[in-house]
């Protein structure tokens, strides 16, 4: 081409600049006779499509320098995307001013990235601004718009646009669906996408993924399963974006086989996908499957992210299980996702669920990082563990780091305050929650204060807090007050407690067995053998207790008098050794612990063989000197075992660690963490 025309210089350039050839490109455009709007845009998009953002804005300049009558809406739309991708919104007005100075506000081309620049800063006044300046209005225009409603959560200014006259393409019926998922609005969301369906509207894996979300959401799942059938009948059951939202759906609405089978059924699986199904298992109380998942994914060559990783350690914290979740810290450090919050909360959180308040603290210091989520997970497990005054010292500092805590924060604060007796300080939160902090109670800080009252013997005043309270306790909440009936004898308090239960959760054994206790202690024999009478009617059956210990991977299970077990003769032979121990050094068994009418020496067989007392002497014959004995038992610690474990810690010299269902017990040389607080 031995004279090339201008049309030449632009279309080589054209393809350098969309190529990414950029030294090419600089050098040619060096080299072009005759500039004009178009060799400028090639030049400016070829940075831009970089992501060199300097280099593009220098463009511009020299563009301007060079003179504005080169400028055209392709100029002005690049750079109003450019300033929007960036977050350089200064500049972008500086532009917008010149758009306008130059005439080029009425041009629908323009028009959209500046609407879409103004929206995405939450800047939703001046985008309509610009909106409603503009002559004519096209479909994407209308969709940023609408977008920028959303994002902004005014959901009655996106439905009002979305209900006026225009041609609505697949993409605005989506951004809909999208929008009211997003803004919680579930069902709305459920509603647009029939009507979607009624339209004729061509779905992809975007509106897939968001109503399936909604259904999520709200546990829909029959409507679920109809989206589902749906998806299949236009084949996009093979996407892996829809088939992993269909597996959290499932997993969400509480149906873990249909996950699986989903899950199993996808041709091609990624690491969300992976995740799905990992945290689908944690949310449902699956915490091994989790941790099984999370092992198969590694085998199959996906690299975990950080929200994988602190799923999986998640579900170790709440498997109570310390040494998988330290093979998993360790895998954190190794591949660098340690720097993750996500990951190093988790971990804060392990720590803590499992008893090692040590190494939780440390790792919490040892954050460069922390956000809310740090410092309430630091909380919560202080509170587990009875720290009372290190958590509210851990609180202060929080607040006065200008940290705002949420709900859940203060259900550490408001627990611990209650384990500890610190009524009035708990009284004090609870307010400050409310007055300072804006948070409206829900149901669980109720229960912690219900638990403050009545563990501290207030019962009457937590009569009183529960008339008053702007909804009734669920089974939690009445649980807890019936079983602080039991050592003030209150039976009048306690059968209301009870009667509460019993309508709520008719075949719960928990409000008979605690009812049962209370007569029990009280020596009403009569009562106990009418209520057995009626739970045997009703078909009631007390849920059996078990503990649990870990070791060499494998969890060993023991309930009550068990001699399931190949090593039973070896552990009752030595709990033998260990009873005559302690009875020398003190210890006198609490008969108010066995609720049969039995004699004395079939009340002391009993006691002597509860499940956690097997599982510590396994501990004591397997786990090695030096190491802590780690328990996690079904159900609250009884009295008698409780006190029997001060006494085999101090024999045995060895720290045992119990996690029931009220908290952690630490015992120590005689004495437990809790200060016989529990």
């Amino acid at each position: 081409m031995p004279q090339p025309n201008d049309y030449s210089w632009n279309t080589i350039l054209s393809a350098y600049s969309k190529s990414g050839s950029l030294s090419k490109m600089e050098e040619l455009f060096h080299n072009v006779p005759n500039r004009d709007g178009v060799t400028w845009n090639s030049l400016i998009s070829g940075y831009a499509n970089r992501g060199l953002f300097m280099e593009a804005i220098k463009a511009y300049g020299w563009m301007m320098r060079d003179g504005v009558g080169y400028f055209n809406r392709i100029t002005f739309s690049t750079m109003l995307i450019l300033c929007s991708n960036h977050g350089c919104f200064d500049l972008g007005k500086q532009i917008h001013g010149q758009i306008v100075k130059f005439g080029f506000e009425s041009y629908v081309f323009v028009g959209s990235p500046l609407v879409g620049m103004y929206a995405k800063k939450e800047l939703i006044h001046d985008a309509k601004r610009a909106f409603d300046e503009m002559e004519e209005r096209n479909v994407v225009m209308y969709n940023t718009m609408l977008t920028g409603f959303f994002r902004c959560g005014m959901v009655e200014d996106a439905q009002r646009l979305f209900d006026e006259r225009w041609e609505k393409d697949s993409i605005s019926w989506t951004t809909m669906i999208t929008g009211l998922q997003q803004n919680s609005l579930e069902s709305e969301a459920l509603q647009i996408f029939k009507n979607m369906s009624l339209q004729g509207k061509a779905m992809d894996q975007y509106t897939f993924g968001s109503v399936l979300k909604a259904c999520g959401g709200v546990h829909a799942l029959e409507k679920g399963k109809q989206i589902h059938a749906f998806i299949i009948r236009t084949d996009h059951e093979d996407n892996v974006f829809v088939g992993s939202t269909l597996v959290n759906m499932y997993c969400s609405c509480k149906n873990i086989k249909y996950a699986e089978s989903v899950f199993k059924q996808m041709t091609s699986r990624n690491v969300i996908a992976w995740t799905a199904m990992l945290v689908g298992y944690g949310q449902n109380g699956y915490s091994e499957e989790a941790v099984k998942i999370f092992c198969d994914m590694q085998r199959n060559g996906i690299v975990p992210d950080d929200y994988t990783l602190g799923s999986v350690i998640s579900s170790c914290a709440n498997l109570a299980s310390l040494e998988e979740g330290a093979q998993f810290h360790a895998h954190a450090l190794v591949s660098g996702l340690i720097s993750f919050l996500t990951v190093s909360n988790a971990l804060v959180t392990l720590y803590g669920k499992c008893g090692s308040i040590d190494n939780a603290s440390y790792l919490f210091d040892a954050m460069k990082i922390r956000d809310e989520v740090t410092w309430t997970a630091l909380v919560s497990s202080y509170s587990q563990f009875g720290k009372a005054d290190e958590l509210i010292v851990l609180f202060e500092q929080m607040l006065a780091q200008g940290l705002k805590p949420d709900g859940v924060t203060f259900i550490g604060v408001l627990s611990a305050c209650s384990r500890a007796g610190l009524v009035e300080k708990g009284k004090e939160y609870f307010k400050s929650m409310v007055n300072e902090h804006g948070i409206t109670p829900v149901l669980d800080h109720y229960t912690c204060m219900i638990d403050l009252l009545s563990r501290a013997g207030k019962l009457e005043e937590a009569k009183k807090f529960i008339e008053n309270m702007p909804f009734s306790p669920d089974s939690i909440g009445w649980t807890t007050l019936l079983s602080s009936c039991r050592f003030p004898g209150n039976i009048q308090i306690g059968e209301w407690a009870a009667e509460s239960l019993f309508k709520l959760e008719p075949e719960n054994s928990a409000g008979y067995m605690l009812l049962l206790k209370i007569y029990a202690d009280k020596g009403e024999w009569t009562r106990v053998a009418q209520l057995r009478k009626i739970m045997r009617d009703k078909g009631v059956r007390k849920e059996p207790g078990c503990s649990w210990i870990k070791y060499r991977g494998k969890v060993h299970t023991f309930s009550a008098d068990d001699n399931s077990f190949p090593c039973s003769d070896q552990i009752y032979d030595e709990l033998e050794k260990l009873h005559s121990k302690m009875i020398e050094e003190g210890y006198e068994p609490d008969m108010n612990s066995v609720f049969h009418d039995v004699d004395e020496s079939e009340k002391r067989k009993m006691l002597s063989r509860h499940s956690e007392r097997l599982a510590i002497v396994f501990g004591l014959l397997f786990i090695p000197r030096g190491l802590p004995i780690r328990i996690v038992k079904n159900l609250r610690v009884c009295g008698d075992c409780h006190n029997a474990t001060k006494y085999i810690s101090k024999i045995t010299q060895r720290e045992i660690l119990v996690r029931d269902t009220m908290r952690y017990h630490l015992f120590k040389d005689g004495s437990c963490s809790c200060g016989d607080f529990w």
